[in-house]
């Protein structure tokens, strides 16, 4: 080790933050890291869950030295730069080193094509002062990447190295060497560590842990590297850890971060009754039997009906899990945005009856990017200045925002000189750019976890915000294949860190459920792969089926149990709507006149079931298929019809959805009367988590999981006043021609005729393979016409499936070609999604985060730039509408902008809610010439949003293509000849 005491006088030179920085006084170089140290006491103190506090003392050597070591790993993150590779780059800093006695070739350091960041300089100087303090290499291999990957990547060893070509002058030579031993010492011994060698760890956590604690260093950095808490210090008489920790527990004041519960008592048997208000259902008793039998942080699969009440029984299921295994918060995923909107009024009320005083039900973050619709949300976060949801990004090795390009200089990012007002929503930290997950209670997309499962920049601050919590997944089966890929990736990662996950379905296909649990356990065994091939299959629905590894990780342990729904059986009657689909490749005039024809079905069927009224609700798979039955329904039924899709503009989408659920929804203190009559038309949005009552549905046929999904809003609430004639549930499905669909007699000869035809939409979504198996099992039903419902469902969904051979011989030829283009779409979507995993094939055993981007996602982790990479396909492009008079903009309802789209703060929220989203293909490859309004240009929100301008009757030109947004259709686009899609 070089002369430390040869090197201390070098400490009042070497900077960390230039002047312009850090509040106009620089900031030393141990003054940051020793800020960076006492954040970091205060995250252990302030907001790390016990269990991962466990988890750090057993790494460290013991109970009490996990705080110390994190503290110090957080001060260490920094020491690259200690070299001059960065402290010539600031030129009274620089001088400043100079006369201090550490000199450089300038022109050598100044070259640009020998660049060395500081990060990675800072995991060479470790490796060199660990191997020094004769650290074990096995020790200092898994630690030296936290340092190097602490600005967001992690390279391999070879990237630390100097380049060659800088003949020693980036790193120093002799003086530099004391200089940079002189700062290690000087830290590790103000931690109270006598010296190096008594900083190593007693273990090597795994991968995950790694991982977790790599974020946290993030955030302890981007907390420290904030000059409005912790201005510049300048003078080394005046840097000293009692001074960092009084910086520290001031600047925590004032940022307001709070952890969750800390440790939580496990809740006993009258906590469901306190929680909800009533007493548990059986299946809800099953789920908390489950969770109080695991032994280790496992997979808690919830298989219900909806409307058995799985979301209840989740979070009680997460308030045990919790308890036994230190979890400090929950992240609930949920399918979409619009799902995730109801959830986090749950998730709040749950907390507020967990804690009456309503702290806990005040950190609850709502994470996704339409959030600012939500009325609490917006309730919680309003009254603060300038943009609430302003981003914070980290600091680079200049000293800058490491995000300027995309969000602006750093003294904006970081809120300036005056501290925000208190908001009575989570700490305004937790919402900046990519750190929403650290909030200890989250409610957001399935998109978030999927995202911590890339390949990305600071993908390690999505997974630090995870560990920690139990995560409660709804609605799993809507993953499909590509999906899937970062689903099973995020498992594996959450298994290996013992993160309790709850997963909540209506049913899982059998080997869906394996392949879930496989990557899971996996990750728990610290394996490549895992084989759950002995997992019991449940034997009754609900079902509740736990996995969970062994202590000594030799063998996976299972529980499986299931009972009778709270609510018997009911027989729900079906039947098949006469539909003509058209030939492939038909012209346009005969898919219109197949379209009118199939619109006038439906009109005249609901005619005829809702004479004495009631309440019916129709799915079209497609806009375009929902828009124009909406206009054939609009004509007989008037304002009795309701329509909701993905092509509303937001505000408008929000407001028909939250109409629906105020009329439809389940009964609530409110007096909300039901009306007599009325029928919503609705894409896919109303098959997930939309908990409206109906008494008839018509439906598009699709998979069998997502059918049996759209039924569950059949009389979904007892109690409810219906007609004579709809007392018994009744689905009729539409998207399908057939002998059965133009015989209605009750005999089936659909499974004797050729296959069915599909309408060629429903194929591009679902694929011709499942549609086909799925109208063989409705094929053997229409005898009877009827499903036993909720109790058939595990049969009908393995039964679609399975391998077993239900499809009739005149299906064969057909039938086998639609599964060889299924299986090849399913291995080609599923291998699309591997380039972008965290890990790739290989590598999944590796025990260090050494090189883990060595082939790195581009963009910068935004969610904007994630959604195209855990989203297969196309899905379109969002832009705001705006309209033109011919003088002036105008917001899509009609209030005035400036002549360049200038936007005042009253009128934000109004331009916002013109948000919405083009459908894929042409359309949204045309809108990639869009861009913002010239008064857009410097707005915070608004900059990188591009406008799709209309004139006065609301029409526009989008590519080749004419756009119009009609405020009861939503948007309608006209496509040029030959390029619809």
């Amino acid at each position: 080790m070089a002369d430390v005491g040869a090197g201390t006088s070098a400490l009042g030179a070497l900077w960390g933050k230039s002047a312009e920085r850090a509040g106009g006084t620089v900031n030393l170089l141990i003054s940051h890291l020793l800020d960076t140290a006492a954040v970091a006491e205060r995250i252990w103190d302030g907001l790390l869950a016990p269990s991962t506090k466990e988890t750090l003392d057993d790494v460290a050597g013991g109970p009490g030295r996990g705080r110390r070591f994190f503290a110090w790993l957080c001060a260490a993150h920094d020491c690259g730069k200690a070299t001059p590779a960065f402290q010539f780059q600031w030129a009274p800093g620089a001088a400043a080193v100079r006369a201090a006695g550490l000199g450089w070739h300038e022109r050598t350091v100044a070259n640009t094509r020998l660049r060395w960041r500081h990060e990675v300089a800072g995991a060479y100087l470790l490796r060199r002062e660990l191997r020094e303090a004769k650290w074990a290499e096995q020790q200092m291999a898994w630690v030296w990447p936290l340092i190097a990957g602490h600005h967001g990547a992690f390279p391999d060893e070879g990237r630390t190295e100097p380049p060659r070509a800088g003949k020693g002058q980036l790193q120093g030579g002799a003086d530099w060497a004391r200089a940079q031993s002189a700062l290690f010492a000087r830290f590790t011994r103000e931690l109270g560590f006598a010296n190096l060698p008594d900083v190593q760890p007693a273990a090597v956590p795994t991968r995950a842990t790694q991982l977790h604690l790599s974020g946290l260093i993030v955030m302890a950095d981007w907390i420290a590297s904030d000059e409005t808490h912790f201005p510049g210090v300048g003078l080394l008489a005046d840097v000293s850890m009692a001074h960092a920790r009084e910086r520290a527990a001031e600047a925590w004041e004032k940022l307001r971060l709070r952890g969750g519960w800390g440790r939580l008592s496990a809740p006993g048997p009258e906590a469901f009754r306190a929680r909800f208000g009533h007493d548990p259902r059986p299946s809800q008793q099953l789920v908390m039997d489950a969770a109080r039998q695991m032994e280790r942080p496992g997979l808690l699969f919830v298989e219900a009906p909806t409307g058995e009440g799985k979301t209840k029984a989740a979070l009680i299921a997460a308030e045990i899990l919790a308890a036994r295994f230190g979890a400090d918060g929950v992240f609930v995923g949920m399918p979409t945005q619009a799902t995730s909107d109801p959830m986090f009024g749950q998730v709040r009320a749950w907390l507020s009856a967990l804690s009456p005083d309503g702290d806990l039900a005040s950190r609850v973050a709502l994470l996704h990017g339409k959030r600012m619709f939500n009325k609490e949300w917006r309730t919680l976060t309003e009254g603060k200045d300038g943009d609430p949801e302003a981003p914070f990004a980290g600091i680079d090795e200049y000293g800058f925002c490491e995000d300027d390009d995309e969000f602006g200089p750093a003294v904006a990012a970081f809120g300036g000189a005056s501290a925000p007002p208190v908001s009575r929503g989570p700490a305004e930290w937790f919402l900046g750019s990519k750190r929403g997950l650290l909030c200890p209670f989250v409610v957001g997309t399935i998109d978030q976890l999927l995202f911590a499962a890339t390949r990305t920049r600071h993908v390690m601050l999505r997974m630090a915000g995870l560990v920690g919590k139990v995560v409660v997944l709804d609605e799993v089966h809507a993953a499909d294949v590509y999906m899937s890929q970062f689903l099973v990736e995020g498992l594996r990662w959450l298994g290996q860190a013992g993160v309790p996950v709850v997963l909540l379905s209506a049913t899982l296909p059998p080997a869906q459920r394996e392949a879930l649990t496989a990557a899971y356990l996996a990750g728990a065994a610290s394996r490549e792969e895992f084989t759950a091939d002995s997992l019991p299959q449940p034997t009754g629905y609900p079902a509740v089926t736990a996995a969970w590894m062994a202590s000594d990780r030799s063998a996976p342990r299972y529980h499986v149990a299931s009972c009778a729904s709270w609510r018997p059986d009911i027989s729900v009657a079906l039947d098949v709507l006469p539909e003509t689909i058209p030939a492939p490749r038909s012209d346009r005039a005969v898919l219109d006149e197949a379209r009118r024809s199939a619109d006038a079905s439906v009109v005249t069927l609901l005619h005829e079931q809702l004479a004495d009224g009631g309440r019916a609700l129709v799915i079209r798979n497609t806009v375009d298929r929902a828009q124009s039955l909406y206009r054939a329904m609009r004509a007989e039924f008037g304002d009795e019809v309701i329509l909701l899709h993905g092509r509303l503009a937001v505000g408008a989408r929000a407001d028909r959805t939250e109409r629906c659920l105020r009329l439809l929804g389940a009964p609530s203190a409110e007096a909300v009367t039901r009306p007599s009559r009325l029928i919503v038309v609705a894409t896919q949005l109303a098959e997930q988590s939309f908990d409206v009552d109906a008494d008839l549905l018509v439906t598009d046929i699709a998979p069998i999981d997502l059918l049996l999904q759209r039924m569950g809003r059949l009389h979904r609430h007892d109690g409810r006043d219906r007609p004579p004639r709809l007392r018994r549930p009744r689905v009729f499905l539409a998207g399908v021609s057939g002998s059965t669909a133009n015989e209605r007699s009750g005999k089936a000869t659909w499974m004797q005729s050729a296959a069915p035809r599909f309408l060629a939409a429903s194929e591009g979504i679902y694929g011709r393979h499942l549609l086909l198996r799925t109208a063989a099992v409705i094929g053997r039903s229409l005898p009877s016409r009827s499903w036993r419902l909720p109790g058939s469902v595990p049969a009908l969904v393995s039964g679609v499936y399975g391998d077993d051979d239900l499809l009739p011989p005149a299906w064969a030829d057909d039938a086998a070609a639609a599964r060889a283009l299924w299986a090849e779409t399913q291995r080609r979507r599923a291998d699309n999604a591997t380039s972008f995993l965290l890990t790739r094939r290989g590598d999944k055993e590796g025990r260090t985060l050494a090189g883990l981007h060595t082939v790195a996602l581009p963009g910068n982790g935004r969610d904007t730039d994630l959604d195209a990479v855990v989203r297969d396909g196309d899905p379109g492009a969002e832009v705001i509408l705006v309209i033109h008079d011919g003088t002036t903009y105008r917001t899509l309802s009609g209030r005035a902008l400036s002549v360049n789209g200038d936007v005042a703060e009253d009128l934000l929220d109004d331009v916002l809610a013109g948000t919405v989203r083009l459908p894929g293909g042409t359309a949204s490859e045309a809108a990639g010439a869009l861009g913002p309004l010239s008064g857009w240009l410097g707005h915070p929100r608004l900059r990188y949003t591009p406008a799709l301008v209309l004139d006065a009757r609301a029409e526009g030109v989008l590519g080749e293509h004419r756009a119009r947004y009609d405020h009861e259709l939503g948007l309608a686009i006209t496509y040029a000849p030959g390029q619809r899609r």
